[in-house]
């Protein structure tokens, strides 16, 4: 252990414990006169103003609520031991699952507390490492960030795409990865981005909305994005003269995305309506660029994700008549429906992700939220059960139908990330690269448990602890969850969860309806209209642990972000009394107004929309956390976290809320809002940023709940 770390543990030994409470003084935040019409229904929205989060006025108020968080987090003993142990747990060497492209092998590598990964490239397996690419030297300040890359299929050309400050807008430069050097090429304006190459590596496609020149800075941060658009960037010309390649100008909330098959013959064209998972397909051969096209599925009832193709034999993941996913054969030869061929049958699990290698289907089904790896031949007959580690969470298995080598990465709740090769004709597994662990794993169990909801569904929650955990009520837990636009939820690592445990806590991930753990029916069960399952969810882990004597409401912290912050903002709303803390991270607070912003429209095909469909409507308005806050409620003790260049969730979502829940609250629980500046949703966010994050999300919910912690053990 590194010397300053362990004099920082060494003092952390002391009680940290809840303080009295006292009255805070929030800052002043002005209403204004602002009432909507909703099918006649009439709703005030005084803080409108806050909208526009570039005026004076915002950024004042936004300088006073952070001082207020400071003013109260910094003073509460044990921050800086348990930023120290969490960055002492994060401190260790971290491999993503290696990618193969022509000799090349390619993937990244974290010595432990850089502020973003780098990225590598290696002659064969043994060859000496080259960084292709290094995000820490792109800004001062680690808020530049990989965002996206495109690579040849021979390994020699690459795309990537950076952006700053966390916003979803990318800018895309080309490298030559042999001499490590840029080619003139940039892209910019590209958002929602992939990019695909050729296999004559003379350019790629990606997407974008507006040319440049047609959209301003200035909104760039707010304005709504319709007409998602692929075009094709040849290297060498300038971006004005990239050919628009497919748009549907007829309908403007579809997102499209184009990719090139291994054999580079063809250009799958997806169409998503919203973050819907169904989709169409359009099929461009580019052999015969003058050809038309193969409408291949024409409506948006359930998924089509190609896998892999053989001359003009597809093999395809769908949903249609199997809500869990089976295998269809598709020749275009013949691709009309009634020539469509079922190889692998829906099964009880749902069927999370596939690919093919050595001509071999590998099947990566959900099993309880865990993963269950089968492989079948190409003509979707079982060959056997791929057997894993322990129960966890197996990701990967990527390469060519004609690779004879996959890669996969293995982690669970107490087991980092772990990459595994297996070589497809012996199906022999070896260890690739393993992390050295900065704690003891034995010191720790995991268990699923299973409780009945509202409506009496049998709901999973995964629960970690320190072994020797005493049923008396005392335990300080964390419950996480998500519930939205069919998101797994799985077992993964996080050094903050082992910090959490360490520290007497126990995490609990509860499995909520609107996920995708259990297939397309359980994702429908909470969305739309049924999206008060996912609260009811939610609602009855927390009593389901109350009950059962994990925990009692003084030790009982929520925490959820994006549409899980929505999920903790619903819940503090409709019970406040349940829970000691709660923690809105990045949230979708005003659910009548998430659709006016940058790509919140496509979230209507999971929430509704409330501005167009009256029974959506009153729906949404009976669980929007910003419109069901009541004066003089005692509201647990609340830190609401968003950022300044959030693009993808407006950050005045959390403003609104906060400043309203604030005006609202009755009694001495404090309502905190933290603002980070120069970050957006979350991705790429430095190391040094997310750890300065957990370590006040965790000092506050040590104050909340009178936690006693002794880290030095």
């Amino acid at each position: 252990m590194k010397p300053v770390l362990a004099a920082a543990l060494a003092s952390s030994s002391a009680v940290i414990a809840q303080q009295p409470a006292s009255p805070l003084k929030y800052p002043e935040a002005h209403t204004v006169e602002q009432v909507d019409d909703y099918f006649g229904t009439k709703v005030s929205d005084p803080y409108r103003w806050m909208e526009n989060v570039d005026s004076p006025e915002v950024k004042t108020w936004v300088d006073a609520e952070n001082t207020l968080t400071r003013s109260y987090l910094d003073p509460i003993p044990g921050r800086d031991a348990i930023k120290s142990r969490l960055l002492a747990l994060t401190d260790f060497e971290r491999f993503s699952a290696p990618g193969r492209q022509g000799k090349r092998y390619f993937y990244s590598h974290n010595t432990g507390l850089q502020n973003q990964s780098i990225f590598f490239w290696q002659e064969g397996l043994s060859g000496e490492p080259h960084v292709l690419i290094d995000p820490n030297t792109l800004s001062k300040d680690g808020t530049v960030a990989l965002n996206g890359m495109g690579l040849t299929d021979d390994g020699k050309l690459m795309a990537y795409a950076l952006s700053d400050a966390g916003s979803d807008w990318v800018t895309w430069h080309v490298r030559d990865i042999t001499t490590g050097k840029d080619l003139p090429d940039v892209i910019e304006w590209s958002k929602f981005s992939g990019a695909s190459w050729t296999k004559d590596n003379s350019g790629f496609f990606y997407e974008g909305y507006e040319r440049p020149d047609k959209l301003s800075k200035e909104s760039s941060l707010k304005t709504a994005n319709y007409f998602h658009k692929i075009y094709f960037h040849k290297l060498g010309t300038p971006q004005m003269s990239d050919p628009l390649v497919f748009e549907r100008p007829d309908d403007k909330e579809l997102n499209v995305g184009g990719s090139v098959t291994d054999d580079g013959r063809y250009l799958i064209i997806f169409m998503n309506r919203g973050t819907s998972p169904n989709n169409q397909i359009t099929i461009k051969d580019l052999e015969h660029p003058d050809a038309a096209t193969i409408k291949l599925v024409t409506t948006e009832e359930a998924t089509f994700d190609p896998i892999a193709n053989d001359g003009t034999y597809f093999w395809f993941k769908t949903t249609l008549d199997a809500p869990n996913g089976k295998v269809i054969g598709i020749d275009l030869k013949h691709p009309e429906r009634e020539n469509w061929k079922t190889l692998i049958p829906e099964s009880k699990n749902s069927l999370d992700g596939l690919t093919m290698v050595h001509d071999t289907l590998i099947a990566q089904y959900l099993a309880d939220a865990q993963s269950l790896v089968e492989l079948h031949g190409r003509d979707g007959k079982l060959i056997g059960r791929y057997e894993l580690p322990a129960i966890g969470t197996a990701s990967g298995f990527g390469g060519k139908r004609t690779d004879t080598e996959t890669f996969f990465t293995f982690t669970n709740f107490t087991t980092p990330a772990t990459v595994y090769r297996l070589e497809m004709a012996a199906m022999k597994t070896t260890v690739y690269r393993q992390p050295k662990l900065k704690f003891d794993p034995a010191k720790f169990e995991t268990k699923q448990v299973f409780f009945t909801s509202k409506d009496g569904t049998k709901v999973p929650i995964f629960l970690s602890y320190k072994k020797g955990l005493k049923l008396d009520g005392q335990n300080p837990t964390l419950l996480y969850g998500y519930g939205g636009f069919n998101i797994s939820l799985q077992p993964q690592f996080a050094p903050s969860y082992v910090l959490w445990m360490e520290m007497g806590g126990i995490y609990a991930q509860v499995t909520l309806r609107g996920g995708g753990e259990y297939g397309e029916a359980w994702h429908q069960a909470g969305m739309k209209l049924k999206k008060q399952n996912v609260f009811d969810d939610f609602i009855g882990a927390g009593e389901w642990l109350i009950a059962n004597k994990y925990t009692s409401t003084p030790k009982l912290a929520i925490q959820g972000g994006s549409n899980g912050g929505l999920l903790v903002g619903a819940c503090v709303t409709q019970r406040p009394e349940l829970f000691g803390a709660a923690v809105a991270q990045v949230g979708v607070m005003d659910m009548l107004r998430f659709d006016k912003f940058t790509i919140g429209w496509a979230w209507k095909a999971d929430y509704g929309a409330p501005s167009e469909n009256k029974e959506e409507f009153e729906a949404i308005y009976k669980y929007s956390p910003l419109h069901n806050l009541k004066r003089g409620t005692h509201y647990p003790p609340t830190l609401i976290t968003t950022a300044d260049h959030d693009d993808r969730v407006f950050p005045a979502h959390s403003f609104k809320f906060a400043a309203t829940m604030q005006k609202d609250q009755a009694g001495e629980n404090p309502v905190l809002i933290r603002i980070e500046t120069r970050a957006g949703h979350g991705a790429g966010m430095p190391l040094s940023k997310r750890v300065d994050l957990t370590a006040d999300e965790y000092i506050f919910m040590v104050k909340s709940l009178g936690m006693t912690v002794d880290l030095s053990q």
